[in-house]
C-alpha cells in the first residue's frame, strides 16, 4: 500500500508540474519562439524563383513585382494588428494558418501545372495571401510576449526575431530531409509546416497576469539560457550549410541534420520545465506556514475606476486630443501615434532603411549571378544571410538592452549606426569589388536583422503598450512602399535595361539575363543614398527622445511593483501587530522580531514564486 500511495502522490506531481509548465509564461515564450521558427516563408522566395522564371516564364521586373507583394504582405499588418485589438491571441494565429495554407498552396498549384498558368496579377494575391499570413503569427505572439515580459522586452524581441532569421535555414533543411532538392516541394512544405505550427500551439500563445519579479538580473536569466540555445542551434545550421556545399550528403545524412534540428530547437522547453520545477518547490516549501495576505479593497476600486474611464471626451474630444499627445513613454492612441513626428521619422527610416536592405536580399541570388560567381557560392551567401540576420536580431536586442540598462544609450541611436553600415554594404555592390559578395551578404543580412528589433523596441517604448499591437504594425507598413520604389520600379527596370542593352533587343517581356556590374550599379548607388539619408533623418528621432532614453523608461512598471510591495508590507505589520498584542506579554518583545522577519522572508519566496 505504501509504494502504491507513494506512486500516486508522484503522478499526481507530475501532473501539477506539467499543469504549471503549460500554463506559465515561460512556456508560452517557448512556443512563440518555435512559431517564430516557422515563419520565414518570406526569406525562401529566392529559393524558387528560378522555378517561378522556368515555369512561368517570369522576367526580372515580374519577379521584382512578385516581390514587391511578398514583402507588402508580410510588413503590412494594419488589419492584423486591428484585429488583434478585440480577437485574443488564438484567433490572431488561426486566421495566420488559414491564409499561410491558402495563398503557397495555389502558388504550388500553379508551379506543377496542378492549375492553368494564373495571371500575374493572380499570382501577387496569391503571395501576398500566403505572406500576409506571418503578420497574424506575428502579432499575436509579439505583443502577447512583450506584455508579459515589459522590463525585458529588447531580450524578448531579440530572441522571436532571431528565431524568425533562422527560420530560412531551418526550412531548407527540412525539405532536404523530406523532399530533396527540389524547389516546388519547398513551396509545399511552406504551405503545410507553418500552419501546422501555428493550430498547434495557438492556445499557449496569451497574455498572462504575473507579479514582477524583485530583482530584474534574477527575472531575465532564462533569457540568456534561451540565448545559449538559440546560439548552438545557429552554429549548428552554419556548419551544416557549409558542409553540405563541400560534401555529397545522402538523403539518411539529411534526415539525421533536420533530426539534430528538431531536437535543439526543443531544448528550451527544458529550461521551462526546470524553472517551472523550481518555482514549484520554493512555492510548497513556502506555503507550508503561508503568510498573511491583506487586500485593500479601497485602492482596488481606485485602479477600477482609472481603468474605466474613457480615453477622449465626447463630439470632437477625440480629435482635439489626437494633436496633445502624452509624454513619451506613456500610452498614446494610435491616433496620436500616427500623426507624431517620432511615427514620422520612423516612417521615414523604414521606408529608406528597410526598403533598400530587403531589396539587396532579395536580389542577392541575381546579383551573385550577374558578377560570374559559381551557383554553389551563390546558394552559400544565400543561405547564410538568415545566419547573419539571425546575429543581427540577437545582437541587436540583447546588446540595445544591455547597454541601454547599464549605459543609458538610446535605441534610436542604435539604429542610426545600422543604417550607416549597410550603406558599406550597398556601396560594394555597386561597385562589384571583387569576391566582395560574401561581406556585402553578411553586412546586408546582419543590418538587415538588426533594423527590426530596434525598431519594434522603440515603438514599444515610446508609444507604450496599450495599442502596440496596431501602432507596430502601423510603422512596419511603410517598408514596403520603401520595396516597391526601390526594388521594382528601380532595380527591376534598370536589371532589365541593361540586360536587353546587352542582348540588342529592348523587348523585356521574356526573361532575359544579364551579366556584369552594370546590371545593378546604378541603382544599388541610388539605394547607398536613399539609405544614408534614412540615417540623418533617424537623428532626428535620437535628439528627440535622447532626454527620454536617459531615464529608467521602466520606472513606471518599477513603481507599480514598488508600490504592490508597499501595500503588502503594510498590511502584513498591522496583521503582525495585532498577533503580538494577543501574545502574553513576556513573550512580545522576543518573538514580534522574529515574526515578522518570518513573515517577510515567507512573502518574499511566495512573491519570487508568482513570478
Amino acid at each position: 500500500m505504501a509504494v502504491g500511495t507513494r506512486g500516486e502522490e508522484v503522478a499526481m506531481c507530475t501532473q501539477v508540474l506539467v499543469a504549471r509548465v503549460l500554463r506559465s509564461r515561460w512556456f508560452m515564450m517557448f512556443a512563440s519562439m518555435v512559431v517564430m521558427a516557422a515563419s520565414g516563408s518570406m526569406y525562401l522566395f529566392p529559393l524558387y524563383t528560378n522555378e517561378l522564371r522556368l515555369r512561368l516564364g517570369y522576367n526580372q521586373q515580374t519577379l521584382n513585382t512578385l516581390s514587391f507583394f511578398k514583402d507588402l504582405g508580410c510588413n503590412v499588418g494594419i488589419v492584423s494588428g486591428l484585429v488583434h485589438e478585440v480577437a485574443p491571441s488564438w484567433v490572431m494565429l488561426l486566421i495566420g494558418a488559414s491564409m499561410n495554407l491558402v495563398g503557397y498552396l495555389m502558388i504550388y498549384l500553379a508551379l506543377t501545372a496542378r492549375i492553368a498558368a494564373p495571371p500575374v496579377w493572380l499570382m501577387c494575391l496569391y503571395i501576398w495571401v500566403g505572406a500576409n499570413a506571418f503578420n497574424f503569427a506575428n502579432t499575436g505572439v509579439l505583443v502577447a510576449c512583450v506584455k508579459n515580459f515589459p522590463e525585458g522586452r529588447g531580450f524578448v524581441i531579440g530572441l522571436l526575431k532571431g528565431f524568425l532569421g533562422l527560420s530560412s535555414a531551418i526550412f531548407t533543411q527540412f525539405y532536404l530531409a523530406i523532399y530533396g532538392n527540389d524547389a516546388k516541394s519547398l513551396v509545399l512544405l511552406i504551405a503545410c509546416l507553418p500552419s501546422a505550427v501555428y493550430i498547434f500551439f495557438m492556445h499557449t500563445t496569451r497574455v498572462l497576469p504575473c507579479a514582477p519579479h524583485p530583482d530584474s538580473e534574477v527575472a531575465n536569466k532564462p533569457f540568456f539560457y534561451f540565448l545559449y540555445i538559440s546560439i548552438a542551434l545557429a552554429v549548428n545550421v552554419l556548419a551544416m550549410i557549409i558542409l553540405q556545399k563541400h560534401v555529397q550528403f545522402s538523403h539518411a545524412a539529411y534526415i539525421v541534420c533536420a533530426t539534430v534540428l528538431i531536437i535543439i530547437l526543443f531544448l528550451p522547453l527544458g529550461v521551462v520545465v526546470w524553472i517551472e520545477y523550481k518555482a514549484a518547490s520554493l512555492l510548497d516549501r513556502s506555503l507550508q506556514q503561508p503568510p498573511t495576505i491583506v487586500f485593500d479593497a479601497s485602492t482596488m476600486s481606485k485602479k477600477d475606476d482609472h481603468s474605466s474611464r474613457p480615453l477622449c471626451g465626447g463630439g470632437f474630444g477625440c480629435i482635439s486630443s489626437m494633436f496633445k499627445p502624452p509624454a513619451l513613454g506613456d500610452d498614446y492612441s494610435i491616433m496620436q501615434a500616427l500623426v507624431s513626428v517620432e511615427m514620422l521619422v520612423l516612417f521615414t527610416v523604414s521606408v529608406f532603411g528597410i526598403g533598400g536592405s530587403l531589396t539587396a536580399v532579395d536580389n542577392m541570388a541575381q546579383i551573385g549571378q550577374s558578377l560570374g560567381y559559381p551557383s554553389n557560392s551563390i546558394n552559400t551567401f544565400v543561405s547564410l544571410i538568415s545566419i547573419w540576420s539571425f546575429a543581427g536580431r540577437i545582437c541587436a536586442g540583447f546588446l540595445s538592452e544591455i547597454f541601454l540598462a547599464q549605459y543609458k544609450f538610446p535605441r534610436p541611436l542604435a539604429l542610426t549606426a545600422v543604417l550607416l553600415i549597410s550603406c558599406f554594404g550597398h556601396f560594394l555592390i555597386a561597385f562589384g569589388v571583387p569576391q566582395s559578395l560574401y561581406a556585402s551578404s553578411v553586412i546586408l543580412g546582419f543590418c538587415m536583422g538588426a533594423q527590426w528589433p530596434l525598431f519594434q523596441s522603440i515603438i514599444s517604448e515610446v508609444f507604450g503598450l496599450k495599442y502596440y499591437s496596431t501602432i507596430v504594425n502601423f510603422g512596419a507598413a511603410a517598408s514596403p512602399l520603401g520595396t516597391y520604389v526601390l526594388n521594382v520600379c528601380i532595380t527591376g527596370r534598370m536589371y532589365d535595361a541593361e540586360a536587353a542593352r546587352q542582348q540588342g533587343s529592348v523587348d523585356v517581356t521574356r526573361d532575359k539575363i544579364c551579366m556584369g556590374v552594370a546590371c545593378f550599379k546604378r541603382a544599388f548607388l541610388i539605394i547607398t543614398a536613399a539609405t544614408f539619408a534614412g540615417a540623418l533623418v533617424s537623428l532626428i528621432l535620437v535628439w528627440r527622445t535622447w532626454g527620454f532614453y536617459k531615464r529608467d523608461i521602466y520606472a513606471k512598471f518599477k513603481g507599480a511593483r514598488a508600490a504592490a510591495v508597499d501595500e503588502n508590507d503594510s498590511g502584513t505589520e498591522e496583521v503582525n501587530e495585532m498577533e503580538v498584542s494577543a501574545l502574553p506579554k513576556e513573550e512580545n518583545d522576543g518573538g514580534s522580531r522574529s515574526k515578522n522577519t518570518d513573515t517577510n522572508r515567507k512573502k518574499e519566496t511566495v512573491n519570487d514564486d508568482l513570478h
